[in-house]
């Protein structure tokens, strides 16, 4: 059984990711690095809800990021994110979520 200091910190993450918002911006990065204009483009959503949703994955842990001159570009932390958001995406595809 996992130790509840670990499954404090998983909660944690699954609160940061229950943003549909969140999973958008992680699913668009998992597909390769991008600045904040690009996740705008790709997304639809409006430049600060960009920038604070960004922020707070970055605060997680879940996102990293390389300035070139002005120019931020921002990629996922490590795989695990990408297959977290991609197992929860399946999981939901296959019926096993409940509705209502």
């Amino acid at each position: 059984m996992a130790a509840r200091e670990d499954l404090e910190s998983a909660a944690e993450l699954f609160k940061v990711l229950a943003s549909a918002s969140r999973l958008q911006l992680l699913s668009a990065i998992a597909e390769g690095p991008s600045s904040v204009g690009g996740l705008v483009d790709v997304t639809g959503l409006s430049q600060p809800l960009v920038s604070q949703h960004l922020r707070t994955l970055r605060t997680a842990g879940l996102v990293a990021v390389a300035r070139h001159g002005r120019e931020a570009e921002y990629s996922l932390a490590d795989a695990h994110v990408a297959h977290i958001v991609d197992d929860a995406v399946t999981h939901t595809h296959e019926g096993h979520v409940a509705h209502g």
